[in-house]
């Protein structure tokens, strides 16, 4: 048996690797499109539902679907009751995965990681190696699958096994041993997964196997939870919520459990396809009795969990296509979404410099949604600056148009150093490297001085004020002479071993980046300066 139980956890284990490395890379292939589904999820439920299926589909992971959406809710990007919709529809996109196992699909794997492996290592540009990287893990999904129900094949020769598996037996142990298992391997598909070869292999029951599967689905509800524990109010909501829909499910499909195991066996004899059409009935009753119903479910754990949370919206807000033929107009639109964008980057920085001392897994990922939506309005502001461009401009205008740009871009890049910065205080936590006393006043003094030229590069949009582009170019000098300072105190504090030598590179990089965050500032403060001339 040693044998057979070694195989099966190496197959276990290269698929869950598999799945977290196909997510991983689809969202890096799909980063645009993702955006796209997102934008069209916050108009309806029903587009909701449907992106919660595509996205799950794509990852082949439902867990990994709902720990994005709650991650995006705690960021503000969509809202708490539009996250409701893409966690149902990704409970339906869960269950392909399973089908694909009833159908064989296991046999194919190997051709999958043959042409995946050739299109990764051979491919001419940076997307068809991923779009072979891609198809390399989902290939290797199937084969830890394959290798799992080879390791069961033997077991029908072990008569106290088969009949470990085919007796009738408590259907609240089976619920138990479904949410625990989940519960640890993050990935509801594993276990199902594994009931369906037991059924290929005549070693599993219907009547055994639905519990297990019923729990499967409340046990993948604690990666949202997870996630949901470092997350605002918003993102717990949607966590709780997911957590409401699985229980409700698995409570109602225990108590009609009799009635399914009728209905699938009317459905088909096979026992692995009645599973798979069991994790699918649950989900597709989840949603039956919950969809419609969104709104009073919202406002319910709303009032559980009450607060106040705003939303923060991915798309521009005042970019106006009609203004487009009035240049005059078409530049103020442009001008109220550039206040928006700096006050993003003010938010992500004010949040950046409390990790320094108190990292939270939570805030970091928070910033980087918010670093995403920079990035967008960058793009689209971009874009309309350009339509602009097209029309007749007098010489003010285009003075204005060149500034405009060079500030998106500006604003943008200072997102970006913001993101280098909380990934530096995530290397410091988690190797441990503790900042001396010295070097943390440092970095208080610098950020006071660069938070004040923000709030005055913001003020700036608003309203010309030759005072504020003095601060700032005061303030930006001082920086200089304070950054090269603190550098060459770390140099002298690092030869007197009063810091551990980790915390050198971090600190430094640290201060690189506060630095070229307050030359950004600058470069806003000088190109207000020159529309006034």
């Amino acid at each position: 048996m040693i044998k057979e139980i070694l195989l099966l956890s190496a197959g276990i284990i290269l698929f869950l690797f598999g799945m977290m490395k196909l997510s991983m890379t689809v969202q890096q292939l799909f980063t645009l499109r993702i955006r796209e589904y997102i934008k069209y999820a916050v108009k309806k439920p029903l587009y909701g539902l449907l992106t919660g299926i595509t996205t799950t589909v794509l990852f082949q992971s439902s867990s990994a679907t709902t720990f994005l959406t709650v991650g995006m809710v705690s960021a503000g990007l969509i809202t708490f009751y539009h996250s409701l919709g893409i966690i149902l529809g990704a409970d339906i996109g869960t269950t392909v995965t399973i089908f694909l196992v009833v159908w064989k699909f296991t046999d194919m794997s190997p051709l999958f990681l043959i042409v995946g492996g050739i299109l990764w290592i051979s491919g001419n540009s940076k997307r068809w190696k991923t779009i072979g990287e891609a198809v390399f893990y989902f290939g290797l999904i199937f084969f830890g699958l394959s290798l799992a129900s080879l390791a069961t094949v033997p077991l029908k020769d072990h008569p106290a096994i088969i009949r470990f598996f085919q007796e009738a037996r408590n259907p609240l142990l089976g619920l138990v041993i479904g949410i625990l298992f989940t519960g640890i391997v993050h990935a509801s598909a594993i276990p199902i997964s594994i009931l369906v070869i037991l059924a290929q292999n005549h070693l599993m029951s219907l009547e055994v196997a639905l519990p297990i599967v019923f729990g499967a689905n409340v046990g993948t509800t604690v990666t949202a939870l997870m996630a949901g524990a470092v997350a605002d109010i918003s993102g717990k909501r949607s966590a709780i919520a997911h957590l409401f829909f699985k229980c409700c499910g698995a409570l109602l499909c225990m108590l009609l459990l009799p009635w399914i195991v009728v209905v699938l066996k009317e459905m088909s004899r096979d026992t692995a396809q009645q599973i798979a059409l069991g994790h699918f009935l649950l989900n597709f009753l989840i949603v039956m009795v919950f969809f419609l119903f969104l709104k009073p479910i919202s406002r319910l754990i709303e009032k559980i969990l009450p607060g106040q949370v705003d939303s923060l919206p991915l798309w521009p807000e005042f970019l106006d296509e009609k203004t487009l033929a009035d240049p005059e107009r078409a530049m103020e639109c442009v001008r109220k979404e550039l206040k928006r964008e700096i006050a993003l980057t003010e938010k992500m920085f004010a949040d950046s410099i409390s990790l320094v001392e108190d990292f939270q897994e939570g805030k970091r990922r928070n910033i980087l949604y918010i670093e995403l939506v920079v990035d967008n309005l960058r793009t689209e502001m971009v874009r309309y600056l350009r339509k602009i461009s097209c029309g007749e401009l007098s010489p003010a205008l285009s003075k204005k148009l060149f500034a405009y740009t060079a500030m998106v871009d500006d604003i943008e890049r200072i997102g970006n150093h913001v993101v280098h910065m909380v990934n530096l205080c995530r290397v410091k936590f988690r190797r441990q490297i503790a900042f001396s006393l010295f070097a943390i006043e440092e970095l208080r003094v610098i950020e006071q001085l660069i938070t004040e030229n923000l709030q005055d590069a913001a003020a700036l949009i608003v309203q010309y004020d030759l005072e504020k582009i003095k601060n700032i170019n005061r303030r930006e000098d001082d920086i200089d002479v304070k950054v090269k300072e603190a550098r060459e105190r770390h140099l002298v504090r690092f030869h007197q071993r009063l810091c551990p030598a980790e915390a050198g590179p971090v600190y430094v990089e640290m201060l690189i980046h506060l630095e070229r965050i307050s030359d950004h500032c600058q470069n806003i403060a000088e190109s207000i300066e020159d529309l006034a001339y």
